[in-house]
């Protein structure tokens, strides 16, 4: 797995800020970032378990004269050497396949719908197909460009969970930005928590770096968001359960991301961390 993030450029003033947050992603993880500026309107990605095809909505595909130079003045202004790829392989003559060894992807909430359509607390069904089957994690912006200073974990006690506090003490590491645990408690206490992290060996590492948990034994959970910094990257675990082309994250995760306005990482079930 290359260390790389992957981002669909979408030649419009959603699709600048969308780039412009990629830029700043890489810089604080020290990620290669690839940009592929389509040509049409779907591509492939063939993951491990299953075959995604992503329909682009055709604000993607707008003014395709000036997208790849828009695209290098953003990148360039952020301090990074661009770099576009091409695909080499075609299912069909107008169908793409694009490569899935990357260590992050960057969607926007959606890329099937144009943007001024959708709200906050909506996420695509194309995207969340990304996310349930590819093996890195995805990078899901702000609509509108925002630094983050922090680095948030949600936290209950899952595997997936145990994936995004990986992702979580890498970013934080890297970047030297606080790292924050959050976790809803469900009548369990704080040491079961910590049990579950000294299990996955992750502990000491967290000592090292030195955290903060905002641990909540009552109170409901959308009201208890108020408490994520809003300055923060959140990092949340999703697992793959649903129908076929619409992923159920979960009730709490379905919340966050409907409460919650900050960028997040989203970490899907066949995500395997590559740390260091």
């Amino acid at each position: 797995m290359r260390n790389e993030l992957l981002h669909i450029f979408r030649n419009t003033p959603f699709g600048r800020e969308t780039l412009i947050a990629s830029v700043y992603f890489c810089k604080e993880t020290g990620t290669s970032l690839k940009v592929y500026i389509p040509k049409f309107r779907q591509f492939l990605m063939y993951f491990e378990h299953e075959v995604v095809t992503v329909d682009l909505d055709r604000a993607f595909l707008r003014d395709p004269g000036t997208a790849k130079q828009h695209a290098e003045d953003i990148i360039r202004e952020g301090g990074l050497v661009p770099h576009f790829i091409e695909p080499k392989g075609f299912t069909a003559s107008t169908l793409p396949d694009l490569p899935v060894d990357y260590r992050y992807m960057t969607c926007p909430r959606t890329i099937s719908n144009l943007s001024a359509k959708i709200g906050l607390g909506y996420i695509g069904p194309r995207v969340r197909n990304i996310i349930r089957s590819a093996g890195f994690p995805v990078f899901i912006p702000t609509p509108v460009y925002k630094e983050w200073k922090r680095i948030v974990v949600f936290f209950g006690g899952s595997q997936n969970a145990i994936k995004a506090l990986q992702y979580g003490i890498e970013i934080a590491t890297v970047s030297g930005f606080p790292l924050i645990l959050f976790t809803q408690g469900e009548d369990k206490d704080l040491r079961y928590y910590e049990d579950e992290i000294k299990k996955a060996g992750l502990y000491e590492k967290l000592e090292m770096l030195g955290f903060d948990w905002l641990f909540f034994d009552r109170g409901e959970l959308k009201v208890n968001l108020y408490e994520v910094p809003h300055d923060s990257l959140a990092i949340v675990g999703a697992y793959g359960h649903g129908v076929m082309k619409e992923v159920l994250f979960g009730s709490k995760m379905e919340e966050i991301q409907t409460v919650l306005p900050n960028s997040m990482l989203i970490v899907g079930p066949n995500c395997t961390p590559v740390i260091g």
